[in-house]
């Protein structure tokens, strides 16, 4: 069994050990006590050094730890050896980790939204909880709350207690025998074994960022601590630079984006409708332009250097004008489109997907309005005219 140094000194970041197993790859070892931090409880693991080693992964396998090496180790079953913690790293995640007992205490007993689920990133963390909405303002207040009890400074302390005393605890374990009880004074109290600050101060501060619905309740992103200085910071200098954008002060920015979305949303309509009637006006040349055919059908075959679906447009301005079909080809995407006027006896997804089936393609589509692709382009026109657009067909480049 691993003797877990955190478990009761999670400041602990130099320690001895033996090694009592190495596995068969000898990436990874066992040692017969770590202050290493397995992924456990949503936490995620530590980084650090077994002697001039890297450790990358930390593996919590019931009554062992194994870590995982960047390298083989050299040395034997028990030998002797170091280990050094990333302690950078371990302190940030004692802070996110105790902000989010903090937090999901202070949601619980004030508001009422016990927490369902945690997630811990390398960025950002969440927690699930049950409620319907968090508006920005109550946002905001609980933001406030939590940094008001973060600057009393209260003792975080670690206890193990017998499953049948540990009373208090905000979610009952399900485990059995000794529970390790990690206290917040007068705040909260919980089963876990993960690693945490000793007072609150040391959470540093609490940053809510966001609040939003998901499968059925709330999640709410934060960080906590040094990371969230440095959000704070990033947040800060990206409004910066927006507004500099915008030539405004960063307090105006919501007003810009909102302005600027609201007339990108007016220029796209106004590009829509001209296009509308760009396409009415090309059909309708093309449409006067193009002889019928024996059959009083107008061939039309149109040649794009796009995607042939931006063109469908202009395909439902034709077929409105009837007794007509349109193809259009693309040579640089091997697309194609077959459009037929109701009036014009031609299925287009039938005879679009027989004809491209016959060349190695692939596609199909309506009565009126089908489109595919070939496998390559030079087989266009063999197409073209497996469709009947060779004789009597007027040809529209783009």
């Amino acid at each position: 069994m691993t003797d877990r140094l955190y478990y009761t000194d999670a400041q602990l970041d130099h320690f001895s050990a033996v090694v009592v197993a190495i596995t068969h790859d000898g990436h990874g070892v066992v040692l017969n006590q770590s202050a290493f931090y397995p992924t456990s409880g949503g936490q995620p693991h530590d980084l650090g050094f077994i002697g001039d080693v890297a450790v990358v992964d930390v593996i919590d396998e019931d009554v062992h730890v194994v870590h995982r090496l960047a390298e083989p180790i050299t040395l034997p079953v028990g030998a002797p050896v170091s280990g050094r913690i990333d302690r950078a790293r371990r302190f940030d995640h004692m802070q996110q980790h105790t902000g989010q007992h903090l937090l999901s205490a202070l949601l619980a007993d004030e508001f009422g939204w016990p927490t369902v689920s945690v997630h811990f990133g390398e960025e950002t963390n969440t927690v699930d909880v049950v409620c319907d909405d968090v508006d920005p303002g109550t946002l905001a207040a609980i933001e406030h709350r939590a940094n008001a009890i973060i600057v009393e400074n209260r003792r975080v302390s670690i206890s193990f207690e017998h499953a049948s005393d540990a009373t208090g605890l905000r979610k009952a374990s399900d485990r059995d025998g000794e529970l390790r009880i990690v206290t917040i004074e007068g705040i909260d109290r919980s089963a876990c074994g993960g690693t945490h600050v000793s007072a609150t101060g040391e959470i540093g501060v609490m940053l809510l960022r966001r609040a939003e619905r998901t499968k059925g309740n709330t999640r709410i992103e934060f960080v906590c601590g040094h990371r969230a200085v440095r959000r704070a910071r990033l947040d800060a200098e990206l409004l910066t630079t927006t507004a500099r954008a915008l030539s405004a002060a960063p307090h105006d920015v919501p007003a810009l984006v909102e302005l600027q979305q609201q007339r990108l949303a007016n220029g796209e309509r106004e590009r829509k409708r001209l296009a509308d009637e760009l396409a009415r006006l090309q059909a309708i040349a093309m449409w006067t332009a193009c002889l019928p055919d024996p059959h009083g059908i107008r061939r039309i075959v149109r040649s794009t250097s796009g995607a042939v679906k931006e063109d469908e447009p202009l395909a439902q301005q034709l077929l409105a004008l009837g007794q007509c079909a349109l193809l259009i080809t693309s040579v640089s995407t091997g697309g194609v489109l077959l459009a037929a006027a109701h009036d014009s006896g031609i299925d287009a997804g039938q005879q679009l997907r027989a004809a491209l089936h016959a060349v190695g393609g692939r596609g199909g589509g309506s009565p009126r309005i089908a489109q595919g692709s070939v496998p390559d382009p030079s087989q266009l026109s063999v197409l073209v005219h497996a469709l009947g657009f060779s004789a009597t067909t007027q040809d529209f480049p783009q």
